[in-house]
């Protein structure tokens, strides 16, 4: 075989390899599950997902255990068996605080990650866990519902995936 041969193969080959290594590269996503119901915990996870939108990124935000509370309308909600939880709830200082230094309150976070086309996938479990219904959940216009596999299933297609 001569050496144009030879290189025209050794080319195909190549090609072949990229074609394969960019069919199975992870999408340039960022996966996060939130697992905190705690008023600081879900911010900041708001926050990094608004970072991550910024670097062009999709992202996926996968929300279970007290973490689904922080996303129930609290007009929307209906009484349950659960009794009274503070899930979900802002303590008056940390309303202080944000607005004294500029910062967005978790309500703000939430509509600009939805402006920015963050996706919430709430866990099915965790919501029936937690007494939470469909309909007590906050309007958000890429909101969905899954198990816990559909979490999995973003992670494997991500670049970065983050746990808070």
């Amino acid at each position: 075989m001569n050496d144009s041969a030879h290189d025209d193969e050794l080319i195909k080959t190549l090609v072949k390899r990229l074609e394969a290594l960019e069919r199975e590269a992870p999408r340039n996503q960022l996966a996060l599950g939130v697992m905190s119901g705690d008023p600081e915990h879900t911010m900041a996870a708001f926050m990094v997902a608004l970072g991550a939108t910024t670097f062009d990124m999709e992202v996926e935000m996968f929300f279970m255990f007290s973490a689904t509370a922080t996303l129930r309308d609290q007009k929307k909600r209906v009484k349950n068996d659960l009794g009274d939880s503070t899930f979900g709830m802002r303590p008056p200082m940390i309303k202080y605080d944000l607005k004294k230094h500029g910062a967005m309150s978790l309500e703000e976070l939430i509509r600009e990650a939805g402006e920015a086309g963050v996706r919430i996938t709430v866990c099915n479990l965790s919501m029936d866990l937690m007494g939470i219904k469909r309909g007590e959940l906050i309007d958000y216009p890429h909101l969905n519902f899954a198990g816990v596999a559909a979490f999995v299933d973003m992670c494997s297609q991500s670049k970065q995936c983050w746990f808070m």
